[in-house]
């Protein structure tokens, strides 16, 4: 399955698209496994040609290009245009041949294409897509890299360093965090006299039923497919569940939190705050044209919702269970095993990678956060819209490192959360018949990596 829209397609080039990524950011698991070449374990960094001994210095190797692909084709794109053009500039030696398009592409042919020694030699793909494509042979360790810029886990936003780890191997150096957060519209707010943004389930009931006195009769719309997912997983850790076990193993998201979180979702529609059948990204239209007062997406819409003449602001999502929580995503850069195989490659592409996480603060234009501490502190930052977000990060929550996870999550969850949302199913029993579905999955791609 082509991963887009959850499940739809939507081929607009403004930040409507960035949601193709990000949970899930690639093809279903059967095409995953069988485009793998899976089950043959990852390669050790001392038995890649040209993957260790990285010094961190100037490249002083052979003129080359280097090729690079990305996902980027949303409202990201021009600044990582603009990142790589300062690259070339400051780097004579090395040129980047810059291969944009679409993340569920993206996955569906990196496989086979540096199998082939025909994909790309550096790259960013999604956190939760590392391990696959580490146990499948398609990128190698950079562990070698991270000691020789003095990376470490203190300087990176809590959980996203360790998660980019792989069997006691880094395979990932963080671009970014995302998440969903809570946007409004100051000028409804200010109409229906809200003077805060709620930040419980009880300021946030109270704020739609004053939004609907002041007139705003459905301020508060709930999708049946995207943004759902992200949603039902910030509720579902708020409640202190989580959707699989450690190892990724195990289904859990079933369970009681789980249905807990998607019966509130269930309750804005059932409540009147939200109309029947909201089809993905509806939700968003209507908030970017004025119709509704708060919205729960990802923070990919900013750049988007800059361009308009809405009166928005952002903050971050209300505590609705009993700890605060929500669902976290990275970009992270890879090397490939095909880049691995010739060293002043290698070399070449650690450099770009490590000139990228050092320049990272420039990265907040994509309209994301950077995953470097520091970075967060610059101005680009601290004047941006994501920041206030800044408490939020430390509360970000992202799925289990394991392979095949990426397959299970739309074939599973995202059905039992729009059979429920469009009311043909209770939350318990659709998260019942879909954590059975998710556990089949999960054996079966173990399985299928020798795990």
């Amino acid at each position: 399955m082509n991963r887009s829209r959850s499940p739809i397609t939507v081929l607009d080039p403004s930040g409507l698209s960035r949601r193709k990524f990000l949970v899930i950011g690639g093809g279903s698991l059967a095409a995953v496994l069988t485009g793998c070449g899976g089950g043959q374990g990852a390669p050790g960094s001392s038995e890649e040609e040209g993957v260790g001994g990285f010094s961190g210095g100037e490249y002083e190797g052979a003129a080359l290009t280097l090729a690079y692909w990305n996902g980027f084709t949303g409202g990201d794109g021009p600044a990582m245009q603009a990142l790589v053009k300062d690259f070339q500039a400051e780097h004579e030696l090395i040129s980047i041949k810059n291969n944009t398009v679409d993340w569920p592409t993206f996955y569906q042919q990196l496989p086979a294409a540096t199998q082939a020694g025909k994909g790309p030699d550096v790259g960013v793909m999604h956190l939760d897509q590392l391990p696959t494509n580490a146990v499948s042979n398609v990128i190698v360790p950079v562990d070698d890299l991270a000691e020789s810029l003095g990376l470490a886990e203190d300087q990176f936003a809590p959980a996203v360093w360790e998660a980019s780890a792989y069997e006691d191997e880094r395979y990932g150096i963080p671009l970014d965090v995302h998440t969903i957060a809570m946007y409004y519209n100051q000028d409804h707010f200010d109409e229906a006299g809200i003077t805060e943004p709620p930040t419980d389930a009880a300021s946030f009931d109270e704020a739609v039923q004053k939004l609907q006195d002041a007139g705003f009769d459905q301020p508060f719309w709930m999708p049946n497919l995207w943004p759902g997912l992200p949603i039902f997983l910030s509720l579902l850790y708020q409640f202190g569940g989580l959707p699989y076990g450690e190892d990724g193993s195990e289904a859990t998201f079933g369970e009681e939190p789980g249905v807990q979180a998607l019966s509130w979702m269930r309750e804005q529609i059932d409540k009147g705050y939200s109309p029947e059948n909201v089809n993905a990204d509806a939700d968003y239209v209507a908030f970017k044209g004025g119709k509704t007062s708060i919205h729960w997406n990802g923070i990919w819409q900013i750049n988007d919702l800059q361009t308009t003449d809405i009166n928005w602001a952002l903050a971050p999502l209300p505590t609705i269970g009993t700890e605060p929580a929500a669902w976290g995503a990275s970009h992270q850069f890879f090397l490939t095993s095909q880049a691995a195989e010739e060293q002043d490659r290698a070399d070449a592409a650690k450099t770009f990678i490590g000139w990228m996480s050092e320049q990272s603060a420039k990265w907040t234009e994509a309209g994301m956060i950077p995953a470097l501490n520091s970075a967060r502190e610059d101005e680009v930052f601290t004047s941006s819209p994501q920041a206030a977000l800044k408490e939020q990060i430390d509360n970000l929550r992202f799925l289990p490192s394991a392979p095949g996870l990426g397959g299970v999550t739309p074939e599973t969850i995202e059905v039992a959360i729009n059979q429920v949302n469009l009311g043909r199913e209770e939350p318990e029993a659709a998260l019942t018949k879909a954590q059975e579905d998710a556990q089949e999955l999960l054996e079966k791609a173990r399985a299928q990596y020798g795990l």
